[in-house]
Order: structure tokens, then sequence, then C-alpha cells
């Protein structure tokens, strides 16, 4: 027996950075792969057999990556070797062009917790590979470009592993010694080691089938604890509409005879696309009305069919390097965002998707971890799962879809999806695709994939003599590494509405910008015009349009779009914001309280609309628009504003919460989901109008609640009033869900909420309770992300909110360093809070820098995050 890790285990050298224009293919291939595991929480001896082959005319040894592993033997070609060790990797000399190298390692799964390769949660082994968890499992070059094809054998104590699954399909199972049990599993499809899966535990299966659409009979199995089981409805509903979705809208087919989902408590992510073995957060797969909110459904739903649809972009379309990573995370969240879009409301879908890439990707765009969605150097790769990555990488997507019609880009994924079937390809391979499927010239467009930054596009719109010109410029920003841009391509889809009439004057068209400024004339423009541009969000731009007195409140109040007439409501509410923040003075409310009646005494505007519309802008949001804020003094704005809404529209506030009562708690519907949101909106502003009405009506929804949506509503509107006035229903809520962790979650999340400099003192309270713990990802997301993303709470003048956020990090970097790193980016925004402020946060910066033994996650952005 060799035991390396004292060797891999020791302290590494400074991080140097990985980047894209060093990118070498493998120089060896691995065709098939056999693994067996003799599982044990304590004790897992994993023996691979690697059949291996030169890739071209080198004499390079083969280099196999490994991470915390007990070495016990190496063989090549049946014959032992002494191993030899060069950077961590354990290098085999090989002289022919193919051999089999075999390697047998232990591992400890109760001793993972970075949740990252094989490890323990609740009583269940589970793995985690992407990005760089394989070689925590055993050596392997590990590396989304060497595709492999797995035949794993799985064996364990059958009394407390009753369950064993693995990617693909069952081949065989049976008996062992020694009251154990076991399972083999054969993946017909070559894959990346990222999207290798196994679980092994005491579960029980709801299951079902689906018949594709060429007649094939598909298993289908969604394995919980058996408590569980209960809550899995609603993920299967949304499993088997997303393989129907997708034969529909994509033309893709399930490949495989079985489909599995499994859910665990301990998860670093949402959920993992593993081939046919896709292992989820419990968080997206466990739902009921009861002890979910309507958005917690919404998100299960919309991950379930994100997770399934990796199945072709993703998994047998897979990336080249962990550069291209938009390459299959753009493209699905697109995917999944089309799902959603077609599943319910299209228009309020829309103003969530943007909401959620302002909220997180804008200002990512605007700070010092700015990157574009495909970067160019990275040190850890787990730091480059960013909303930029994600959800602008989608944005890209839908601009092309945009630019080329929704016929042309279905041609282009066709040809993408049966060009390089089997392949690990780059994002310049799928805009090819999308070019030669078309016709259409993208080399321009291409800049979406190369410049980091969020556009500014200026627009004036001027009228003379029947016809208008619309004048457009286009500005985008420096970046770290990227000082000088060049312009890009942006689709905005624009129309000019009658001032009189109130109709589209000019019907809606596509406007390309590809200059610096750019001119278009519009002819027959027959009464003043007012612009209402970027429909739709078209693009992912800052919009700064020059206004005419009175536009945007005609816009707000009418444009056809139903986007574009949110957006404008949005643009009134932080024009006055800003303008009081700014001045110091009172709000200029009355533009705001006519377009919220407005809006609350529609009777045509759907209810989620309405819920949507009459929400302020948040203080995040208002912080990005200033050079430097004052979070204290932005709250206070915006809080005098909602009081003043709360005062001045109590009548139709009353009205509305009154009419939205007449929800169906036993149903998921479009339109009862919307009355619970516009419910849950009015609420809020009647105790904000009048805190004492406010605390009456929402102990009294929160007695009366049917369904988890009201009651978490109303709960987060007690615990704003103060704690005295939440007490009770806190207390209540905690005995009643105890038992179920996520509800809990929910509960740490809405203390941590409240806006206040108070809420530090019970963030530390609830950090000292016997539920919380720092290992589950859920439960300190719950409790430290829902701090720091309450600016009035975390921006405390003192800064001991970003002290306490540091040694947090630090604390939980020991243990598990993607989620660590996770809570650095609120301390990097300091550059947008005023410098009393901003001197503590890059202190505490320097004190997380300044911690022995930190890891190349969390020092990676925190550097650059200070720099």
């Amino acid at each position: 027996m060799l035991d390396i890790r004292a060797s891999l285990d020791a302290p590494a050298a400074a991080p140097t950075a990985i980047r894209r224009e060093d990118y070498q293919a493998p120089d060896w291939l691995v065709p098939e792969v056999e693994l067996k595991f003799g599982l044990d929480p304590a004790r897992t001896v994993v023996t691979a057999r690697l059949t291996v082959k030169r890739n071209g005319g080198h004499d390079r040894p083969l280099e196999l990556d490994g991470e915390e592993l007990e070495l016990l033997s190496l063989k090549v070609d049946g014959e032992k070797r002494e191993a030899r060790f060069e950077d961590g990797r354990l290098v085999v000399d090989l002289t022919g062009a193919a051999a089999t190298v075999e390697t047998e390692v232990v591992i400890a799964p109760e001793k993972n917790s970075q949740l990252m390769g094989l490890y323990a949660s609740g009583g269940i082994l589970c793995t985690q590979c992407e990005a760089e968890g394989f070689r925590r499992i055993t050596f392997f070059p590990d590396r989304p470009d060497v595709l492999s094809r797995y035949r794993v054998r799985l064996e364990a104590d059958k009394a407390r592993f009753p369950v064993l699954l693995a990617n693909g399909n069952p081949v065989e199972e049976g008996e062992a010694e020694d009251g154990k049990h076991f399972a083999l599993w054969e993946d017909p499809f070559p894959k990346p080691c990222y999207l290798f899966a196994i679980v092994a535990g005491d579960l029980q299966c709801n299951a079902d089938r689906f018949t594709t659409m060429s007649g094939r009979e598909v298993e289908l199995g969604i394995w919980v604890r058996e408590a569980d089981l209960p809550k899995t409805r609603l993920a299967m509903q949304a499993l088997k509409d997303s393989m129907a979705w997708d034969e529909r809208t994509y033309g893709r087919e399930y490949d495989l005879d079985r489909f599995n989902i499994v859910a665990v408590s301990d998860f670093n992510f949402g959920a993992m696309e593993n081939k046919g073995l896709n292992i989820f957060n419990t968080r997206y797969v466990l739902a009921d009305p009861e002890t979910a909110s309507d958005g917690d459904i919404d998100a299960v739903a919309a991950v379930v069919a994100h997770e399934y649809f990796h199945n072709w972009s993703g998994n047998r379309v897979t990336c080249r390097d962990w550069f291209q990573l938009s390459l299959k995370e753009g493209l699905t969240v697109f995917r999944d965002q089309g799902f959603s879009e077609d599943m319910g409301s299209a228009a309020v879908q829309r103003i969530d998707q943007v909401r959620t890439l302002r909220a997180a990707q804008f200002p990512e765009d605007a700070g010092p971890l700015a990157h574009p969605i495909r970067p160019d150097s990275y040190m850890e790769i787990a730091n480059f799962y960013t909303a930029t990555v994600y959800n602008k990488g989608a944005e890209v997507i839908r601009m092309m879809r945009t630019i080329l019609g929704s016929e042309a880009y279905r041609k282009g994924t066709d040809l993408y999806f049966e060009r390089h079937d089997g392949q690990a390809v780059t994002c310049e391979d799928f805009v090819a695709c999308m070019e030669e499927a078309s016709g259409a010239d993208l080399r321009q467009f291409r800049l979406w994939y190369s410049q980091a930054g969020t556009p500014t596009v200026r627009a004036r719109l001027e009228q003379v003599d029947g016809g208008a010109t619309l004048h457009l410029a286009q500005e985008v920003p420096p970046t770290p590494g990227q000082p000088a841009k060049q312009p890009m391509a942006i689709p905005l889809k624009v129309a000019l509405i009658g001032a009189d009439s109130g109709r589209e004057i000019a019907g809606e068209r596509l406007v390309m910008l590809e200059r610096a400024e750019q001119s278009i004339s519009f002819a027959g423009i027959d009464e003043p015009a007012f612009l209402s541009i970027n429909r739709g969000f078209s693009a992912p731009v800052i919009v700064e349009a020059d206004r005419k007195p009175g536009e945007i409140e005609a816009l707000a109040a009418g444009d056809s779009d139903s986007f574009a007439r949110f957006e404008a409501g949005q643009e009134l509410m932080i024009r006055d914001l800003l303008a009081a923040i700014t001045s110091g003075g009172p709000v200029a409310t009355d533009a705001i309280l006519t377009a919220v009646g407005a809006t609350l005494r529609s009777q045509s505007l759907d209810p989620a609309f309405k819920a949507d519309a009459i929400a302020l802008p948040s203080e995040s949001l208002l912080t990005d628009k200033l050079d430097r804020a004052d979070p204290a003094r932005v709250h206070a704005v915006r809080e005098e504003v909602r009081r003043a809404i709360g005062n001045a529209l109590k009548d139709d506030l009353s009205r509305a919460y009154t009419q939205a009562s007449a929800a169906d708690p036993a149903s998921l519907s479009g339109a009862d989901k919307g009355l619970r949101r516009l419910r849950a909106a009015t609420l809020a502003l009647l105790a904000a109008g009048d805190p004492q009405f406010g605390a009456g009506l929402a102990q009294r929804q929160y007695d009366e609640a049917r369904t988890m949506t009201e009651r978490q509503s109303a709960l987060m509107v007690l615990a704003m009033l103060g704690p005295d006035i939440a007490a009770k229903a806190l207390d209540d809520f905690y005995a009643r869900f105890e038992d179920d962790p996520l509800v809990i979650d929910k509960w740490f999340a809405v203390q941590a909420s409240v806006p206040g400099e108070a809420t530090l003192a019970a963030v530390e309270r609830l950090q000292s309770q016997p539920a919380f713990t720092m290992s589950n990802p859920n439960r300190l997301r719950a409790l430290a992300g829902s701090f720091a993303g309450t600016p009035s709470a975390f921006h405390r003048a003192d800064g001991l909110g970003y002290d306490w956020l540091a040694e947090v990090i630090v604390a939980a970097d020991k243990l598990n360093p993607q989620t660590a790193a996770r809570f650095v980016a609120p301390l990097g925004r300091w550059r947008k809070i005023e410098e009393g402020r901003a001197a503590k946060m890059r202190g505490a910066l320097q004190r997380i820098l300044g911690e022995p033994g930190l890891s190349k996650d969390v020092f990676e952005l925190a550097s650059k995050s200070l720099g």
C-alpha cells in the first residue's frame, strides 16, 4: 500500500491562472472505463480499469488527476507499477499506442465536507463531479474533453444501502457475501467524467413512465426518503412536461431506458444533470402547497426542466473545456426559460427573468468580477458558475433567436445537435451552426462571447415634417482586463406610440444597432410620438432615453408591449426615487401614486403583472444607479415612498387584497398563483402605510393560511414590523415545521431579511440555534445569503455586518470552499458605497485574504474584489 495523501495535501503554491489560449487536446483518450465500488461511508474502495489510447504522435506519459486518494495499487497491462507523482498528478509512463491502467484507491465519503466527489448526506452516499470532483473518486484525466463509456459495479451493505443507482441502464443485480448486494450499470453513451454519478441509500421511488415520440417506453423514477415521497408529485409532472416540451419544441427525444432523479439535502448547487441519473438538492424536488411557496413550486419545475434539457445541451453535446461553460449552461437556461414561458404567463416570466439578471448579473458586469460569458482565464473554475455565464449567456442565445427568427434558430439547433452529437465542442461551433443554418453573418455578434460589461444605449427620438428619426448611440464600459471595447451587435425591438391616440403609429420592428452611433428613420408619423424601446427586453443593455414631459407616465399607463409597460413604470419610480436620494429632499410621489393607482384599478391586467408593476425597485438596484450610495439614505427614501403608497392608496390596496383572497388554495393555475402574488404585494404596502392595520391583517392571514405562499408572505410582513409583533407567528412557524429542513430554511431567511441595523443581532442569535449548521449549504445560504442581500441590515455604518460575513466566509472555507466563495461578492461591491463604509468593506476583504490556508476559491474572488 502506498499512502500518497500527505503529498497531495501539502500546502499549494500561490494559485496560478489557467488560460483559454493555452488549451491543448488531451495526450491520452480513455474510450472505456470499468469501475468497482466497495461502498462504505468510512472506507470506500474504488477499483478503476481504464482503457487508454494515445492521442497523436507524441511520447508524453499518461497523467491522472487525483485529490485526497489513498493509492493501494497501480497496474499497467496487468503488471504492478511503482507510483510516481508530479504536481499532484499520478504519472504513468507508457510505451505503446494503447494500454490498460488499473488503480485501487480508498476514500472516506463521511469526511468529505466539500460535497465534491463521493460524499455522505443524511445516510445516503452520492456524488457531485462537476466541475472537477471525479478526481476525488479515482485517478483520471479529469477534463471535459475526455469522453468514455462506463461500466460500473456497486457493492454495499444491503440493509443500509438497499438502493444502488448509477448512470445509464441496469444490467445485473444480485446478492454478495456478508449481507451485501451488488448492482451493475452500463451507460452506452460516451460522456465526460464530470457527468459520472452513483447513489446508494435507503430510498423510495415515485415511479412513472413516459412514451417518447418514436414510441419508446422510458421508466422514470424520483428517489427520496420514504417520508418525502408525497412531495415528489409536482416534480414528476414537471419531468414529463419537460420531456414532451423538448420533443415538441426542439425535436429532442430521450435516449436511455431509464431516467432517475435523486434528492439529497446536502448539495452545493441546485441540481446536476448527470447522464440518466440527475442528483438534486431537495429544495428543487420536494414541494407541495403546504410547505412550498408558489415561487418554490415554479422553481422546481424550472430546475427539473433545466437538468432534463441538459441531456442534449450538455450531455450528448458537451464542452471542450471549462471556458465553454456557457455553451451548455447559457443554452440550457434559455431552453428552461422557454419552457417556463409556455407553462405560465410569458410576460410575467420575462419580468422575473430580467429582474434576476439585473439583481445578480448587472452588478457582476459592473464590478471587479466582470468577465465575458466565455472567460479567458480562471484560477478556480467553480468561481465561474456565475450569473454572467448562466443568465447573460441565456440572453445571448435569446438575441440570436431574435436576430435569426424562430425557424432559422430551430434549424441551427437541429444542425448543432446532429453535427456534434457525442463530441466536446466550443461556443464557436454553436455559432457556426447558427450561421450555416440561417445564412447570417454573426462575426460581430461573437463579441458578446468575448467582451464583458453591460452596454449602455442612449436613445433620442426626433420628429420633423411627418417623419421621425431615432438616434442611437452605444457604449460598452471598461472592465478588468478590457479597457477599450468594440461596438456590439445589439438587437432592439422598437415601436412608436401616438401621444394623442395611445396606439402604435409605427409597429414593432427590429433595429440592429451595430455601430457606435446610428440613426433609423420612420415615415408617416402623423402625431407626436413616444418611444417604446427594447421591447420584451430584446437585448441585455441599459437604455437611457431622452423623454418628453409625460412620456414615461403615458407608456407606464398604456404601452402595448407588456414588458415595456412594466419597464416604463419602473423607470418612472427610479427617476423620482433617485431624485430624492441625491437631493436629500422629500420624494415627489404624485406620478408614482398615479401609476400604482391606475395599475391597481385596471380590470384588464393580469394579477401577477399587477403585483410586479406596483413593486418599487429594490434598494440594490437603486444603489447600482448611483456613483457612491449611502445605503441608509436609499432605504429611508424607498420606505418613505412605500408608506406614501400604503397611506394614499389604502382603499385601492385593500380592495385588491380582498379580491386576491379569492384564490383557490388547492389550485396551482397561473390565475390563482397570480392572485396570491398580488395579495402578498398589497399586504406589504398596506403594512407600510399603516403598521397597526397591517399587523392585524398579516396575523389574520397567517392564522388562516392554507398555503405556504400565504403563510410566508404574512410572516415576512410581521417580521418587518418588529420582533415583538412577529414573535408569536415565528414561534408557531418553527413548531409547526421543525421536522422539515426546507421550511426551517425559510424561518432563518425571513428573520435574516428584515431591514435595519438590529438584524445583525438577530442573525447572531440565529447562528447559535441548534438548528443552524454551517455544513449544510442550504442552511448557510438561508442565513448568510439573506443577511448579505438585505442592504440596510448588511451595510451598518459601523461595519459590523461586513466583519460578521468575513468571519462566516473564513469558517465556511475550512469546510466547503465552493459555498464559502459564493458569499464574497457582496463585499466586492464597495465601489458603489460611500467611502466610510467602503473602507470597512475593503478591510473585511483584507481580513479574509490574511487567513492562513485560504482556498483558491475564496482567494481568487477576494483578491479580485479588492483589486
